[in-house]
Formats: structure tokens, sequence, C-alpha cells
């Protein structure tokens, strides 16, 4: 059965999170019963699918409009870039973004199911649980970096609205560290996203689509506040660098590369988000809005309001929450601080909280329900204590920076498998079945040349990451760490896939189960 022709019955689970998540089960006809190790109310098919255009385009709102995302676009300055240029990068990178979470969207929208169910099609059933856990464990540490990086807002504002606390924010009521106040920060940040979570997708889409909206309307007022304290009087040449005209394409290569890297994990499992899409022109018209078109009034405002700290402080700041700081009015710290605080638990919960949540639910459906899989992330984020490893860049470096570049061939692998192998066809009930000749089964579950692809060009681009690191040779390589991993991810599957004929492992099974002797 097709992801076209299917129908919603089959099934019935007790309820669990049904409510949490603000849709009735997915109760799709299969061919056979799903297999209760691979079903649940979360990962089935959805029955019905409403989300608009503008729900697609508020979640990439609230993706954009962070304080990582500001910080990002502010840190290419660094680069020796002039403004237009950088305006430039941030652009062309975006629009690479939006095809590929094209390309991510389509397979989950038309079958209706999360990323690891849609994965179970090119790693199988057991296997896609591989590329999973990678991606909830790369979610799992940024969920943790983000909250702190919210705490540190939020501490902030704190300190203005009370200022007798700010002992309590010193060294001196640190403890495994982080201070008192910080602590108290990151617990109220940490508690408020648990909540949003708890009360479901209804929810968390109804808060993206107020978070989007309030930032662009805070940092507006931040910019044209700039601007005139500047006296419109800024430059775009942000850099005391002298680039030659070689260094400057290299330069803006490698923003590019950046902006897309930032994006990779959000794209990768864009399918949890598509799946909810009436259907698949709603959610490109959607990703265009809130991709090129968004981005490009983003980049005017961080372009605009980091060239304009410069007459106004002296000095290049490209953190909004430290320029808001830094203008030191009362109602300019609480409102800007607030805010920024708002939108970086928006992107939080959109980024890191949900794709845990149903990563960890696949691994495990009828023990880990899609709540138990977000709060699961949400503990595991407590215990990395990221106030200690974010600001040790070697931290950084050997946890998410590998991580990261595993994320590269997982993409290929997805794009290689439902595009140029199946040719953009899903049997969605095969999804869920466990039995030796079921269409996504392959050999106990896992599909070999899934695994060998993702073992091969995964240690690839690690390497590309590593061996600079240590080596100090070719240290733009990283840079690249992404595309490349996702070049030889999609190769690596499409030779192999031909080696092992991965679109004929079903009927091989069948014709070997019926040859078979009969179990007496």
């Amino acid at each position: 059965m097709s992801a076209t022709e299917r129908s919603h019955h089959g099934p019935v689970h007790q309820p669990d999170v049904v409510e949490a998540a603000g849709y009735p089960p997915g109760r799709g006809v299969a061919k056979r019963a799903y297999d209760p190790r691979l079903s649940n109310e979360d990962l089935d098919p959805l029955p019905e699918q409403t989300w608009s255009t503008y729900n697609i385009f508020a979640f990439w709102m609230s993706d954009v409009h962070s304080v990582g995302g500001y910080v990002t676009a502010g840190a290419l300055f660094a680069l020796g870039l002039t403004s237009w240029q950088v305006f430039v990068a941030l652009i062309v990178g975006i629009v690479i973004v939006q095809v590929f979470c094209n390309l991510v969207a389509k397979p989950s929208q038309v079958a209706a199911v999360p990323y690891p169910v849609i994965s179970r099609a090119s790693f199988g059933v057991l296997g896609a649980n591989i590329p999973a856990i990678i991606r909830g464990l790369i979610a799992v540490a940024w969920y943790g970096v983000q909250t702190f990086l919210a705490a540190g807002s939020l501490t902030i504002v704190i300190l203005k609205l009370f200022p007798g606390l700010t002992e309590y924010a010193t060294d001196a009521w640190s403890f495994a560290g982080l201070s008192l106040v910080g602590y108290v920060s990151f617990a109220i940040l940490w508690v408020t996203q648990a909540l949003v979570f708890w009360r479901g997708m209804d929810a968390i889409r109804r808060f993206i689509d107020f978070c989007g909206p309030a930032v662009y309307v805070a940092m507006i007022v931040l910019c044209g506040y700039m601007l005139v304290r500047a006296d419109f009087d800024i430059s775009f040449s942000l850099s005391d660098r002298d680039l030659t005209t070689g260094q400057q394409v290299t330069a803006m290569l490698g923003a590019i590369a950046l902006v897309v890297s930032y994006f990779s994990g959000p794209m990768l499992n864009f399918g949890d988000f598509s799946r909810y899409g009436r259907s698949f022109e709603a959610v490109k018209r959607g990703n265009f809005l809130g991709l090129p078109v968004n981005f490009v009034v983003f980049s005017l405002l961080v372009v605009l309001t980091a060239s304009a700290t410069i007459p106004v402080f002296g000095e290049l700041i490209t953190d909004p929450v430290h320029t808001v700081q830094a203008i030191d009015t009362y109602t300019a710290v609480l409102l800007g601080g607030l805010t920024f605080v708002v939108a970086t638990v928006g992107i939080n919960i959109v980024a890191n909280f949900i794709s845990p949540a149903f990563d960890f639910s696949n691994v495990a459906p009828q023990k880990i329900s899609w709540r138990m899989g977000g709060m699961i992330a949400a503990v595991g984020s407590v215990l990395l204590t990221p106030w200690n490893w974010y600001s040790n860049d070697e931290a950084i470096f050997w946890t998410l920076g590998i991580l990261g570049a595993l994320i590269g061939p997982l993409f290929g692998i997805l794009i290689a498998d439902y595009y140029l192998v199946r040719h953009q066809q899903v049997d969605v009930d095969e999804l869920y079945t466990l039995e030796p000749d079921g269409e996504y089964y392959y050999r106990k579950g896992y599909n070999p040349a899934a695994v060998a692809a993702v073992a091969v060009a995964g240690v690839l681009s690690v390497l590309s990451v590593v061996v600079p690191k240590l080596s100090g040779h070719l240290t733009w390589l990283p840079d690249y760490s992404w595309f490349l991993g996702c070049g030889l991810g999609l190769v690596a599957y499409l030779v192999a896939a031909r080696v092992t004929d991965v679109a004929g492992h079903a009927a091989r099974n069948r014709a070997a189960l019926a040859q078979a002797p009969a179990e007496v």
C-alpha cells in the first residue's frame, strides 16, 4: 500500500500522549497488524494533517529568530567580509537550506510520519534507530546549550529588576560552575519549556506561531533605535582585514557552508514537522516564506544593527543580548531580554526537544512515549551541565563537532533512497512490520547498504573535522564537513544499494521463506 493509497484504521492503542500531541492516533490500514515494537500513537501515520503555510512559516521564524542565529550571522563579520558580502552569503546559504528542506519534507508529508519512521525505509525497521540516536544525542546537547544561553538573558533581566541579587550571581555563590542566580534562571526556563512541551504539539504550534512575530517586533525596534542613535551614519565595511579577491570568495564560500551547517539539525528531521502539513505545496510555500523571504529581512536587521553598534558603542557587538545590555535602560533590558528569552525557548523546543522526543520513542515505542522521549532529552541536557563545557572550545569540538559531522551522511542516505532508489514510492504499512518478508526488513531489520554507507561516509566526514584539528593543516575543510558527508553518504548508498539490490530485498526474503521447509 503506497503512501497515497492508504486509509486510516487499524490497531487501537491505549490512550497515552494522543491528547498531548493534539491529534488522534494514526490508524493506518496495515497489510498485517502493526508490530507494537514499531508502533505507538505518536509514530503512527496521522489521520489528519492540519498545518497551514503560516504554521510552517512560523516554525521557521522561531528557528531563525534566535540569539544563536543572530550570533552566527554576526560571526561572519569575523571572516573579514563586508556587510554586503555577509548579506549575500546568508541569503545563498538559506536558499540551499530551503532546497534541502523541501527534499526532506516530501516523504514525511506524504506518508504523515516523523523522521525516524521514514528512515526505516532506508535503514531498515530496526536500523532506523542508528540515525535516530545520533540525531537525538545532538539535540540533547544543543538543548542544554540553548537553555543555558536563554538563562543568561533571563539573568540579565532578573538583575535589572532586582539589583540586590547581584551578589548571588558572583563566583562566591557558585556551585559546579554556575552561580545561584544562574541556577534559578536555568531552572525557570527548563520548567517552562517542559510545560510547553508537555501540553503537546498543538500547544507547541500555538507557541511558535507567537514567538516568531514577537521577536521580529523586538528586532525591528532594536534596529530602529540603534540607527537613530547612530544618526543613520553607519559603515558597511566592518572588517579591518584587507582580503584579496580570492580570499573574499573563499571566505564567502565558508560563510555559506556555515549557514547550511547551522541549520543541518532541523533540516535533517524537518519531517517531524512537515508530516503535519495539509499538503506538500503548503509546506513548500511555508519554506519559501520562512527561509529566503524571512531570512532576507532577518539578515538586513542583523547587518544594520551590528553595523550601528560601532558608532554607538565604539565596538562591533554581534550578540543582541549584549547590545540590549549595553543600552542599559530599564525598558530596553527588560523587554529586549525577555524577548530573546522567548526566542531561544522557541527554537529550543522546535529544534532540540521535538526531535529527540520522536527519536527516543522510536527506539522502544511501547516503553518510551513522545512525552517520555522529550523528558529524557530534558533531563540529559541538565546532566551534561552545559554551563561547564559550552565555554570550552575543545569540549564543543569533540562532542558537537564530531556528532555534527554525521548529520551529512544521514541526510545523503535519506535523499538517495527516497528519490533515486525508490523513486518517491513508500509503502507506509510496511514501515511498521517486523515480518521477515517485510519490504523494509532487509537482514534482521537492518539495511546493510545504509549501515555500510553511514560507516564509510561517517568515518571520512569525521576525519575531515578531526585531521585538520589535530594537524593544523587544511583548516578550511571542517567548514564543509556537512557537504562532504552528505555527498559521500549519497554516493556510497547508491553504490551499496546497487550491489545489494536494495529494492529487491523483500522479494528475495519472500522467496527464501517460500522455499524453507515448513515447521512441523
